[in-house]
């Protein structure tokens, strides 16, 4: 039986509420395996922007998405997601998705942290369009402490229920900081 993933629970709701989107945002590119996904899911014109402050995470990224023939689907980009709205106008991603926490198989000591990941989230809910999606998975604990999950979650709990939907799911099973899935519909 393969193994339940957070990301692959993540990928299916997004399949669920988006199709046929023309762009799409991996915040987190990470070993790319979201941005492989988003290449997947956006149209064929569509294009998907990735982001990553590692070298490594662009050079897993640009492996994986060349083997899977989908490289020149995706644009991918070294800087933070605290930057993104230098790479994307206003009011234009359907789908947007985060990974936070450290790159798999990377340096444990660069991980995604409280205030970047915040500043990102603000940002990016200005570049997804009514309508779109943006999915969250809040890896907390170990090597990462809470302090990002819990200033996260704070945030989005005050969001305006007018113009978005967040919907937490959890773990409710599982010891040992589990992550936690988010899903925000702006309206």
């Amino acid at each position: 039986m393969k193994s339940f993933q957070i990301t692959e629970y993540c990928h299916r709701l997004v399949e669920c509420f988006c199709e046929n989107a023309e762009l799409c945002i991996d915040a987190t590119m990470g070993n790319g395996h979201d941005t492989l996904f988003l290449c997947r899911l956006s149209n064929p014109d569509g294009k998907v922007k990735a982001f990553d402050i590692q070298e490594k995470a662009l050079a897993n990224t640009t492996e994986l998405l060349e083997k899977e023939g989908c490289a020149e689907r995706a644009e991918l980009v070294m800087d933070s997601h605290e930057n993104i709205d230098k790479y994307a106008e206003p009011e234009t991603a359907d789908v947007i998705m985060f990974n936070f926490g450290y790159l798999p198989g990377g340096d444990h000591s660069l991980s995604t942290r409280a205030d970047t990941s915040l500043t990102a989230v603000k940002k990016c809910l200005d570049i997804l369009k009514s309508g779109g999606i943006m999915s969250l998975c809040i890896y907390s604990g170990g090597d990462s402490g809470c302090e990002e999950k819990d200033a996260l979650l704070s945030f989005l709990k005050a969001l305006d229920r007018k113009k978005y939907i967040v919907v937490v799911h959890e773990y409710f099973n599982r010891p040992n900081n589990p992550p936690v899935p988010v899903i925000i519909k702006k309206l």
